[in-house]
């Protein structure tokens, strides 16, 4: 399998000098979806058979919706990229037990939804639609491109109590650069995919390399803010959530770990409390 993505990398790399738009086109299909889905692990299964669960359209792709709890003080949960609901089963159980009301989702693509294309948009569509009658969470919880999506969410329609963000993507930018680098896209490739995203992914979305940041308008965020993020991170360097956190100055709260990465932060239990302490807390800012 190494072997394989190097190759395909060198090959991208190649084409990317002489052809990239034709580059991105054979790249296109790993951009636009997971290719692969994450499967439950069995610490996690326990937990997601007791869940309610119900399937919703989503650009006529059925995703599928987790439920936990009576529906008091709802938590909106929001995945990563090639992750799936099921990860936050430890926050979900501590949550729980505490009287909270987990609800999350399966995006297209990922866990137990139907294969489909990822985007943005689709994670904003669903935090509207979980929403309660009230409209309002006691918190949401998001993490890598889902830390991302609740930060956008929440400047929308969306409104919550408390924002937790493990391990964000601080913008549309970083995520476009992260693929060329794995992918091998250099040079006129990359402006070619920047093209795509702005004119095919979200046509007619003005501004969306300043819109979809963490960053952008923290004036219209005034809840409280938890940002996460480990030190050994390979995946997003831990100077993005120090960045997010001084942009939100007081109304942000940063945790940094050590050793855990940008996957098993999830599962931490000294990340499990810090969450707890904070959902808890009865002192949100004005």
């Amino acid at each position: 399998m190494a072997l394989t993505a190097d190759l395909t990398r060198t090959a991208l790399r190649l084409t990317s000098r002489i052809a990239p738009s034709l580059a991105v086109s054979a790249a296109l299909p790993s951009f636009r979806r997971p290719h692969t889905s994450a499967r439950p692990r069995p610490d996690e299964e326990a937990l997601m058979r007791a869940a309610r669960r119900e399937t919703v359209s989503v650009d006529g792709r059925d995703v599928v919706v987790f439920r936990w709890g009576n529906g008091e003080r709802p938590v909106l949960f929001l995945h990563g990229w090639m992750f799936r609901t099921s990860r936050f089963v430890p926050l979900v159980r501590a949550l729980t037990e505490r009287g909270y009301s987990p609800v999350g989702f399966d995006a297209p693509g990922h866990g137990e939804s139907s294969d489909g294309e990822t985007t943005i948009l689709q994670y904003g569509d669903m935090a509207r639609r979980l929403a309660p009658d009230d409209g309002h969470y006691e918190a949401v919880v998001g993490h890598s491109l889902g830390g991302l999506a609740a930060f956008w969410a929440l400047r929308e329609e969306v409104t919550a109590t408390r924002l937790i963000t493990l391990a964000p993507i601080p913008d549309l930018t970083h995520l476009v650069d992260s693929f060329c680098a794995g992918a091998g896209l250099t040079g006129r490739a990359k402006d070619v995919l920047r093209t795509h995203v702005e004119e095919d992914i979200f046509a007619g979305v003005p501004n969306v390399w300043e819109r979809f940041s963490a960053t952008y308008r923290p004036a219209r965020l005034t809840l409280p803010i938890l940002v996460v993020h480990d030190e050994d991170d390979d995946v997003i360097p831990v100077a993005h959530a120090r960045r997010i956190a001084d942009t939100y100055g007081s109304q942000a709260d940063l945790l940094i770990t050590r050793g855990l990465g940008h996957r098993r932060i999830l599962a931490d239990p000294q990340v499990i409390e810090g969450v707890l302490d904070f959902v808890s807390a009865t002192d949100p800012v004005h």
